[in-house]
């Protein structure tokens, strides 16, 4: 249905080119008067290119550069959809190339392979413009004298006998687009208006050759052929085209009996092999290519024959197996069919009048509904030529043929059923009207309801065939027009999901034929009936592709059919565009046709009984929402119909229907009261009873009780927000369905539950303080509950209830939800979810408690302030360090950006009050809460998340750029100003552009340690793009300024990675990526100099790296520590001996990965610092570091250590003490630390 929904009515065409302007007019005139302008500026924009590129192949008369080949295809590529904007270009490409080929053609004789590399890439540029133009548009243009018959034989027979090579390249060499081009060239030239044996001169020299003999040029062209039916590739096609034009020549009657004698044989073969199958397929191809070609008084000698083996093999176990196969035997067997039959224009056929615009406006409401004028239009005029119909021969092979198209309408394939509906189509129309009647009642019995999915869609396109040709007359009408109705909205449930929306599309084609095929007054009444169903499979159906075809049938019958009422209007609603969305159909195009006249119970029912019942659950939730959008035309209708057709399917045992009911009777009721509708007390008694009902039957055990808990939530909640009158028993039963739900795992749950009891509360609960304070007390309690998830739930809770129940016990509430946000002591109580609803759930309590005290200054107080200020605050800013990992990853992340979003909203709060009042609240907001509030959030916006970096820059914006409420006390407020600019857009996520803005904080002592202590995580972490964004970003800062500007930022950073190193000391988390970021620094000639902050520094390292590195088992952390001892082992006195001592100590580590490492960087540090080692033994040292022993076991090392301390003047206890007990426990343990396996166990890979 794609190529339909292009399609603009003629009536549309002639209004708008009425409605252009003159001037418009006269431009459009002069811009067609220069068609090779248009042309370039709209279409082939690269001509410039490409003729570029042709010129200089046609100067050379080769290919030159082979690049220009591949340059030309991707170029042409581009217009694979749209090949009618290259084929202005062909006659200029294809000529020139083929001229060459011709030329070159006629050396073959002399250096045959030198020709062929010449031709070859030529080829590929023809038989790309073959696949994009189509082989038709192409061959206009190739060369066709008598003369290059020969010479096109002959260039085949060099390309058939050359050995292929580019069965295994990844680019074309040519091969097989030479054998195609030359294969169209030659069923050019064979069409000569000659005897072809007066063309070949072989014959000249042949004395036995006689006057009935094959000429050799032909059975060289037979032999080529064949060879090729049983090719693979396009070469099967295209010698079957071929051999269709050559055997259907007059002089060609031996051959084409030696032809069809040779199929036989193929045909009749039983042998089961990959040649023979594809031999199979060229044969079919090629015969079905002839029986298009050829005259009918040739066939009918061979058409038993045919018949035969086609019959044969079309119960074959091939046939069975192979899609493509049953489609040429289709495609065959109606070609059969039509030889049988002589070539007649049938005079029963439906010719309609041709409509006109005008006519069209004419014609008035009131005359296009008049009952007369059923049978106008609906056959030419009875004459002589009728009886001569109905007394044609039928030949009895014909009942054959139409039962194979019929059991092809029932293929399992879309590509066999599509040509059996076009065989029945063309057969037909050969047909007596009393014959093509018995067709119609056969295609009708597909659809019969033991029929399966393939013969819906099949008879659907064989009626669409009968239709478009005029054989479905429209006193059939009656008959067919129900069934395309039930096709319409055939949808048939195969386990979890359903069939149909094949048929669907179909039926929607039959309708879009009969806009087409029928005049407006015979198409009255079928328009009627089919217009609704239309409709509603273009708003509701779940297929995009099903609601675009539906919508294109119903334009193209609007257009077509005259003034159909709101026609255009609907038209411009349910566009191609507004279809493509779901939700969009459902919820505005739907209820934007609904307002017309005789669509909105059609609608209602559609979503009643067939979509709220769906097996799709976000199907059955946009249907309960499009049926209450639907509440606002008739209200009244809903509440005597609809609700009383879904109250008791709440408790039906199908599960999607009640589903689906619970649903629809929730938000139904909900949009009658916005509709200010009134139900009566009996209606408010059954909605109420709805859920006690269903925990009577107890349907949320079992399969889909999930589904019933959201439904039920959702349910709650649109009652609530009605206000249907609830007894006590009933509020408690909902009260105690929620609190259930509130503690269920599964999130959606929860979240639908927080959503239910925000609204019950407030609509039932407010004013009742017994009930309000024994519902705080529960939830509190539950906030220490040892389910996670009740945990969840609660804090959610807390954060959604009104003013009302939360003022007489706020303090409290708060401080449960402050202890709730920190991590717990117990590692199995643990769970990063419940700590993020406790932030959200204790931001929404303190702004709902504020608020209200905004608005009531009379009551106000600063002690619910000042508890924000120092628990609050205080709260979420340390969930910034919330960094827990579980299996899904880095699970605090969520923790943290919900605490960005705290820290926001309570800043505001703070700042609003501090604001408002100039003596006590005045300290609400200090400089030193500004200073830990703007610090925390710039480290989130340095760190590895991108989601978190672009929600700290964003929550930073609005801080400093909030309309309302000023923020103060922000350090260095200007140059976070400049950094983070007020502008939309702008790609924070992207590590390129935030890290060099972020980083410039450095430069400030408030910021430094933050952002560093984030930076490092990002410079030193395993992401690649990441880590390289963050780090030349880095450099990029230290290198600015004068030079004493570089050692003041490189001291800052010293300091900084030395304050990191304490403040995170043993945590894996920032040590490991802060070594790894020191040894990039190092690696980038860093802390060279002999500064006094540079000595320090070094010394600080040392000696973190003495705590970090002892007993530590993580591989790489161990390797870099390795390497910043050995750089600062390098360096002079008075540290790189105690760094060198460190360094031989790891000669004795359990890994044996860790002791080479250490071996290879000590060698390094005696070679960049010769004062380590005395003169005379420096030497020594490096042979025996060098020594290749250090993977092997320890044991074995012992006296290489021993000798080094003595050559290096170092105590072999104070070395290697540690270690040695280390070992010698891991010894006493049978060693399981000695092997390789160890680290990789250890190291987690």
């Amino acid at each position: 249905m794609a190529a339909t929904e292009d399609q603009i009515p003629p009536e549309k065409i002639e209004t708008e080119s009425d409605a252009v302007k003159p001037e418009e007019e006269e431009e459009e005139d002069d811009e067609h008067d220069s068609k090779e302008r248009v042309l370039q500026r709209y279409f082939l924009q690269e001509w410039n290119l490409v003729k570029s590129l042709l010129d200089d192949i046609v100067s050379n008369g080769r290919v030159v550069v082979p690049s220009s080949v591949q340059k030309i295809q991707s170029i042409m590529d581009k217009y694979q959809e749209q090949g009618q904007l290259v084929e202005p270009y062909l006659e200029s490409i294809v000529s020139p190339l083929m001229q060459i080929i011709r030329s070159k053609a006629s050396e073959l004789d002399t250096r045959s392979h030198e020709i062929l590399e010449i031709i070859k890439p030529i080829c590929i540029i023809i038989y790309t413009l073959v696949t994009v133009c189509g082989y038709k548009s192409v061959i206009k243009f190739f060369p066709h004298q008598v003369s290059d018959l020969e010479l096109a034989v002959l260039l085949l027979e060099k390309c058939h006998t050359t050995a292929s090579v580019s069965s295994l390249r990844q680019e074309s060499t040519g091969e097989m687009e030479a054998k195609c081009v030359t294969l169209l060239w030659l069923s050019i030239l064979v069409l000569v208006p000659f005897d072809i044996s007066s063309v070949d001169t072989s014959i000249v020299e042949d004395k036995s050759f006689g006057v009935g003999d094959i000429a050799p040029l032909v059975l060289k062209i037979l032999g080529f052929c064949k060879d090729y039916l049983c090719s693979s590739g396009p070469m099967r096609r295209i010698s079957g085209l071929l051999l269709s034009k050559l055997l259907t020549r007059p002089d060609m009657g031996k051959a084409f009996a030696s032809f069809i004698e040779w199929t036989d044989e193929v045909l009749s073969s039983e042998e089961d092999s990959v040649v023979n199958h594809f031999r199979l397929l060229g044969v079919m191809e090629a015969l079905a290519a002839i029986f298009k070609t050829a005259s009918r008084k040739v066939l009918l000698d061979v058409l038993p024959t045919v018949l035969n083996n086609v019959t044969v093999l079309s119960k074959s176990n091939a046939a069975t197996r192979s899609p493509l196969l049953r489609k040429y035997l289709i495609k065959l067997t109606q070609r059969i069919g039509l030889v049988c039959l002589p070539h007649r224009l049938p005079s029963w056929r439906y010719v309609a009048r041709t409509a006109s615009l005008s006519e069209n406006i004419s014609t008035g409401p009131t005359q296009r509904l008049a009952p007369d004028h059923t049978g106008a239009a609906v056959s030419q005029p009875e004459g002589p030529d009728d009886l001569e119909d109905e007394d044609m021969d039928v030949p009895e092979i014909l009942e054959e043929i139409i039962e194979m198209l019929l059991s092809g309408l029932r293929d399992t394939d879309t590509v066999v059923r599509w040509s059996a509906a076009k065989g029945i189509g063309r057969v037909s129309s050969r047909l007596t009207s009393v014959l093509s009647e018995e067709v119609l009642s056969s295609v009708l019995e597909l659809f019969s309801p033991g029929e399966g999915d393939g013969s819906w869609h099949g008879g659907c396109l064989a009626l669409a065939e009968l239709a478009r040709r005029g054989l479905l007359l429209p006193r059939s009408f009656p008959q067919v027009v129900p069934i395309i109705v039930k096709a319409l909205h055939y949808d048939v449930r195969r386990g979890p999901h359903s069939v149909g929306s094949h048929v669907r599309d179909a039926a929607a084609y039959v309708c879009w034929a009969f806009g087409r095929a029928y005049y407006h007054k015979d198409m009255k009444n079928v328009l009627d009936q089919l217009a609704p169903d239309l409709l509603i499979v273009g708003s509701f159906d779940r297929e995009v592709n099903c609601r675009r075809a539906a919508a294109a049938a119903f334009q193209e019958n609007v257009g077509r059919q005259g003034n159909y009422p709101h026609g255009i209007d609907i038209v411009n609603i349910a566009d191609y565009f507004s279809l493509s969305s779901r939700v969009n159909s459902y919820l505005q195009v739907a209820v934007s046709i609904a307002q017309y006249e005789g669509y909105l119970y059609p609608f209602v029912d559609e979503l009643l009984y067939n979509k709220i019942c769906h097996w799709d659950k976000s199907l059955r939730e946009l249907a309960a929402k499009a049926l209450a959008a639907l509440v606002k035309y008739e209200p009244e209708y809903f509440v005597n119909y609809v609700l009383e057709k879904l109250i008791p399917c709440t408790l039906s045992t199908d599960l999607c229907m009640r589903h689906g009911a619970t649903l629809a009777a929730g938000e139904v009721v909900l949009a009658l009261h916005q509709c200010g509708y009134v139900l009566s007390a009996e209606t408010h008694k059954r909605i109420a009873g709805i859920v006690p009902a269903i925990e009577k039957a107890r349907l949320y055990r079992g399969k889909g009780g999930e589904i019933m808990r959201l439904a039920v939530s959702r349910f709650i909640e649109c009652i609530s927000s009605s206000h249907v009158t609830l007894s006590e028993r009933t509020e408690r039963i909902l009260l105690d369905t929620l609190t259930v739900n509130l503690g269920h795992p599964n999130s959606q749950i929860q979240n639908a539950a927080v959503s239910a009891v925000q609204q019950l509360v407030q609509s039932y609960l407010i004013g009742n303080d017994k009930k309000a304070a024994d519902l705080i007390s529960k939830h509190l309690k539950h906030l220490t509950d040892p389910n996670v998830a009740v945990r969840r739930g609660s804090a959610l809770a807390l954060g959604v209830f009104p003013y009302e129940l939360l003022i007489a016990k706020w303090n409290d509430v708060i401080l449960k939800l402050c202890s709730a946000c920190m991590i717990e002591a117990n590692p199995e109580d643990r769970d990063a979810e419940a700590r993020m609803n406790a932030v959200k759930g204790l931001t929404s309590v303190c702004e709902t408690l504020t608020q209200r005290k905004a608005s009531h200054p009379e009551n106000d107080d600063l002690s619910l302030f000042i508890l924000i200020k120092t628990e609050v605050m205080d709260t979420l800013l340390k969930a910034l360090d919330d960094y827990s990992v579980d299996n899904r990853g880095d699970v605090g992340s969520w923790v943290r950006e919900a605490a960005i979003h705290g820290l926001e909203k309570c800043t505001y709060i703070l700042c609003k009050k501090a604001g408002d009042r100039t003596n006590d609240s005045s300290s609400l907001f200090d400089s030193n809460l500004a200073n830990r509030l703007i610090g925390g959030i710039v480290k989130q916006g340095v760190e590895k998340m991108d989601k978190l970096r672009e929600t700290a820059a964003k929550a930073l914006q609005r801080i400093l750029y909030h309309e309302t409420v000023t923020v103060p006390y922000i350090p260095y407020r200007e140059k976070l100003e400049e950094i983070i600019p007020n502008q939309e857009g702008l790609r924070w996520a992207v590590p390129t552009f935030s890290f060099p803005r972020f980083i410039q904080l450095l430069g400030f002592p408030c910021y430094s340690k933050g952002v560093m202590s984030g930076l490092v995580i990002s410079a030193g972490g395993l992401q690649k793009s990441l880590k390289e964004a963050s780090f030349s970003a880095l450099l990029q800062y230290l290198g600015e300024g004068e030079a004493n500007e570089q050692r003041t930022r490189e001291s800052a950073m010293c300091d900084d990675i030395l304050w990191i190193l304490q403040e995170y000391k043993k945590c894996d988390r920032v040590i490991v990526p802060c070594l790894k970021t020191i040894e990039e620094l190092l690696d980038e000639k860093m802390f060279q100099n002999q500064e006094a902050y540079t000595l320090s520094f070094y010394k600080g390292v040392v000696d973190s790296l003495a705590i970090e590195l002892r007993a530590s088992k993580i591989f790489a952390k161990l390797e870099a520590g390795v390497v910043i001892l050995a750089y600062i082992a390098s360096v002079s006195e008075p540290i790189s001996k105690q760094a060198f001592s460190q360094l031989l100590s790891f000669l004795a580590h359990r890994y044996p990965k860790i002791r080479e490492k250490a071996a290879e960087e000590a060698c390094l540090a005696l070679v960049r610092n010769k004062t380590l080692v005395t003169e005379d033994k420096i030497e020594r040292v490096k042979d025996v570091i060098t020594t290749p022993c250090w993977e092997a076991g320890m044991e074995l090392t012992q006296s290489q250590k021993l000798e080094l301390c003595e050559l290096a003047g170092l105590e072999h206890g104070v070395v290697f003490r540690t270690r040695t007990r280390a070992v010698t426990s891991t010894m006493m343990a049978s060693d399981e630390n000695a092997s390789y396996s160890a680290l990789v166990d250890s190291s987690g890979f």
